[in-house]
């Protein structure tokens, strides 16, 4: 079965870098930053999403040197350069001189030595002091560049979180995907987006949410647009939801091999992560609404380990076994009486 046309056209983006003004200016209240050196030294740019303890650097190994990425001087790194003198510093900072790093953080309000603070105005490089722990700093920074860096896209689609799972419904335009989510948000189920869905890759998922002009708003043919936060209550509405089933609603095509025991799943790649997929041919009198609930539980007891459909042909293969060994004993007995 072909994928939907919609991911054979992704068009998957990435941002090459965040500028360092941008990132001090939007969480330097949230990561309580400080800057140290000229403003104008915010000119740099971040590139990774990684952070790098440069101890080995400090201590004279840069053979393998991440200075590309944003430097962190923790409580070790620290005391190292406050056990070694000024003497040793300047050593050390005179050979960091020709990598340019595209920030510099000193975490625990560490107090600034001179040498570092020279090698940094010569480089143009900005110097940045946090009050957080060192731990809680890169671990939420590292958040913050992974979000930035991640591979996006926009798919037209809706997405809905029916019972916990992420329900991301495509298929021609037209075959009743706003529809199905109405309804299915009547019944107690919560909206994320609707014909726009921006979907980001973290790690090994894939996040969905809502376009910002368009939030909650949802396009109903014969009606117009309506709010459905606003129709049904914040309840039936959030901003962000992991894809865990591709739902592809299709017109009923005569001929067209649907699957019918679930033994063979099918998946789709979303932005190279492979994400179960389901498609539900359209007919008049079909309830997809119940379909939908159904498929959502049933990937609720897949995920516990419960695969019916693989328990169900076992029981299966185990009844046949069992009857042909019945069969056998039946003929052995015959042939004996004979």
């Amino acid at each position: 079965m072909p994928d939907s046309i919609e991911f054979n056209r992704l068009e998957i983006n990435r941002k090459r870098s965040l500028p360092v003004r941008d990132f001090y200016y939007q969480f330097k209240d949230e990561l309580s930053l400080t800057i140290k050196t000229p403003e104008s030294s915010l000119c740099t740019e971040i590139i990774e999403a990684n952070l790098h303890r440069p101890g080995l650097a400090l201590a004279g190994f840069t053979g393998v040197y991440s200075y590309q990425r944003v430097q962190i001087i923790g409580t070790t790194e620290w005391s190292y350069l406050e056990s070694v003198g000024a003497e040793k510093r300047r050593e050390i900072f005179a050979r960091l001189q020709d990598y340019r790093s595209p920030l510099w953080v000193l975490t625990h309000n560490a107090g600034l030595h001179e040498e570092l603070l020279q090698m940094c105005l010569t480089q143009n490089v900005p110097i940045i002091t946090t009050s957080r722990e060192t731990l809680d700093f890169c671990t939420e920074v590292q958040d913050i560049l992974e979000d930035w860096f991640a591979p996006y896209c926009s798919v037209h689609a809706s997405l809905v979180d029916v019972y916990g799972v992420g329900m991301l419904y495509v298929g021609e335009s037209g075959v009743g995907k706003s529809e199905c989510v109405l309804d299915l948000v009547e019944r107690g189920h919560r909206l994320v987006a609707d014909d726009i869905v921006h979907l980001i890759r973290k790690g090994h998922s894939i996040i969905g949410k809502g376009n910002k002009i368009l939030g909650h708003h949802m396009e109903i043919r014969g009606i117009g647009i309506v709010d459905v936060g606003k129709l049904f209550g914040i309840r039936a509405i959030r901003n962000t939801k992991k894809v865990e089933v591709v739902v592809e609603l299709q017109k009923w095509r005569d001929g067209e091999n649907y699957e019918r025991t679930g033994l063979d799943p099918l998946t789709t790649d979303v932005i190279g992560v492979p994400v179960s997929k389901v498609i539900i041919p359209i007919s008049p009198g079909k309830n997809i609404t119940v379909i939908s609930e159904v498929i959502a539980m049933n990937m609720l007891l897949k995920m516990n380990g419960i695969d019916a459909a693989k328990l169900f042909n076992e029981k299966l293969i185990e009844t046949m076994k069992n009857k042909s060994r019945l069969n056998s004993l039946t003929r052995l007995s015959t042939e004996v009486y004979e």
